[in-house]
């Protein structure tokens, strides 16, 4: 089988070291040389630019991308990656079309084309599809028990990131999010997801009023996590929960929202010590999630 070579003309810093084994003929496998390369366009500066408008997402780091190829959702465009990573993901990306570009890079100039050190020397660009609405995707769940998670406002692309592994982990249906909420497909939320935001499905709108109304068109009670010491202690009513909730969550900072509350059939608070007045919304989502999941997995 043919080896691989690095590129030239790039210094010694970049050049491969030594041949590797390249994928079976049917990968199109490209050579990157210059950052300028427009073939590596979805990846320029990606930090920098959650890129909704071009409609495309970039997944990092080696399991997010397998799991991005492996999956059915999205259509990968390119995969962009180092020797090493190529070695290491030899088997997924022999199982690839000849549609999806696999573009080879040392690592120093893949530094330069995304614009930050990419540790684990593997990224992929995928076309992202269109918003499903709220209702859209609560009529595609199946009848019967459901879990759903609600998001109100919550910025941070890292708690979006671990309330998605938390959803996927404890059984969860799907994830609305509201008010503000950071993109699901930002390339943070995947890594810290593991990869959770491409297998969990979601739908945004812009108010919760929307959402509440789908959701209870759809059958689902309305549940709201807090902190107000005259809300219902979590673990008592778990056990007794309805098949269809919907559990809404705020950011740490605000909480839900003075619509939420109102809108909500229940609002449910975890027991904590006097002292701690709130938890981070990912260790909150995870305890609910757990309570819940007893009676889903």
């Amino acid at each position: 089988m043919r080896a691989v070579r690095g590129p030239r003309g790039s210094g010694p810093r970049a050049r491969f070291r030594g041949p590797i084994r390249a994928p079976a003929p049917a990968v199109n496998l490209q050579q990157i040389e210059r950052a300028d390369d427009p073939r590596v366009s979805d990846y320029r500066s990606v930090r920098d630019d959650e890129r909704r408008e071009q409609r495309v997402f970039v997944a990092e780091s080696r399991l997010p991308v397998l799991r991005l190829l492996a999956g059915r959702r999205f259509r990968t465009r390119s995969v962009l990656l180092t020797p090493t990573a190529l070695e290491q993901m030899q088997e997924s990306l022999e199982q690839l079309s000849g549609e999806v570009d696999v573009l080879l890079a040392a690592q120093p100039l893949l530094n330069r084309i995304v614009g930050y050190n990419l540790h684990r020397g593997c990224a992929a660009a995928a076309e992202r599809p269109r918003a499903a609405s709220c209702a859209g995707l609560l009529a595609e769940l199946p009848p019967g028990p459901q879990l759903v998670v609600v998001l109100e406002g919550v910025a941070n692309p890292e708690n979006i990131g671990s309330v998605f592994r938390n959803a996927l982990a404890f059984g969860a249906s799907a994830v609305v999010l509201c008010g503000g909420c950071s993109d699901p497909l930002y390339r943070k939320s995947i890594r810290v997801s593991m990869a959770a935001t491409l297998r969990v499905p979601f739908a945004q709108a812009p108010e919760f009023a929307q959402v509440a109304a789908a959701l209870r068109g759809a059958g689902f009670r309305i549940l709201a996590l807090c902190t107000d010491a005259a809300a219902t202690r979590l673990p008592a009513f778990a056990s007794a929960a309805p098949a269809r909730i919907a559990l809404v969550l705020g950011s740490e900072a605000e909480g839900v929202s003075a619509e939420v509350r109102a809108a909500a059939d229940l609002c449910l608070r975890i027991p904590m010590a006097a002292e701690v007045d709130s938890l981070n919304v990912a260790v909150a989502s995870g305890i609910a999630l757990h309570h819940f999941a007893r009676n889903l997995v």
